[in-house]
């Protein structure tokens, strides 16, 4: 049996769909406080459909009294944690799962915090995947946006108080329909920040997109459970176990 550990879960129809394959795949759900909804909430229910009831889900103040209750001592315990993160060099492939492991996984909009995943660098694991375009559009409609405010302040300062426009309003608009400039090499633009993979994320939310959070750990479980034999999943084309 594998652990799945969701820290601080916030959308209802991810926790529900994880539920479901917890229990088509004899796994336990760890639900780590906070929590961003009722355990009772409809689109939770909706998504684990009937097989909610017969999930085995456990949930915790903190991350401390998950350790606690589950006899996690740290460091002596640290080889039974995954943590899965963009923000790991090895890929969850590269990892060896045993029975009763447990898979860890942060929010949707933060991940695992950063001070776990510092205390912990050898079990950080990471699901590969393309370049994160969507991080790369949102980083050009940012700097638009900003751009868009510099001008629209820039043209109420130059406006006189009988309402006529100046230069400055005429600038600012073609501003506004251009492509946002490149900030100088070398330059520290906000605008730009990237976290330590390389994704650019919002300087004030720090959101970054990436995969769903229970397509995420169906990916990671099924390549535990076959590391384990699973329904014979451990069998190549000839027949053989795993290596």
């Amino acid at each position: 049996m594998f652990n799945i550990v969701l820290y601080a879960p916030e959308i209802p129809a991810n926790t529900g769909n994880i539920g479901r394959t917890c229990v088509l795949t004899g796994s336990r759900l760890h639900l780590v406080e906070p929590i961003g909804f009722s355990l009772d909430s409809r689109m939770l229910l909706r998504a684990g459909l009937g097989y909610w009831p017969n999930l085995d889900v456990q949930t915790y103040a903190s991350w401390e009294d998950f350790l606690a209750r589950n006899g996690l001592a740290l460091p002596a315990n640290a080889d039974r944690l995954h943590l899965l993160t963009k923000k790991a060099r090895r890929t969850y492939v590269e990892a060896t799962y045993r029975d009763g492991d447990y898979l860890v996984f942060g929010s949707e909009s933060t991940g695992i915090p950063e001070a776990l995943l510092a205390s912990l660098p050898a079990r950080c694991e990471r699901i590969p995947m393309l370049p994160d375009a969507a991080s790369l559009r949102n980083r050009d409609a940012w700097a638009a946006h900003e751009r868009a405010l510099g001008d629209a302040a820039a043209s109420s300062a130059g406006r006189g108080h009988n309402g006529a426009g100046t230069k400055a309003d005429a600038a600012g608009e073609g501003a506004r329909t251009s492509p946002p400039a490149s900030a100088p090499e070398g330059a520290a633009s906000p605008l730009a920040a990237q976290d330590i993979c390389g994704n650019f994320v919002d300087p004030d939310g720090w959101r970054i997109s990436a995969l769903n959070l229970s397509n995420s750990v169906a990916i990671v479980l099924y390549e535990a459970l076959r590391q384990t034999g699973f329904c014979g999943m451990g069998a190549d084309a000839g027949g053989r176990g795993r290596a």
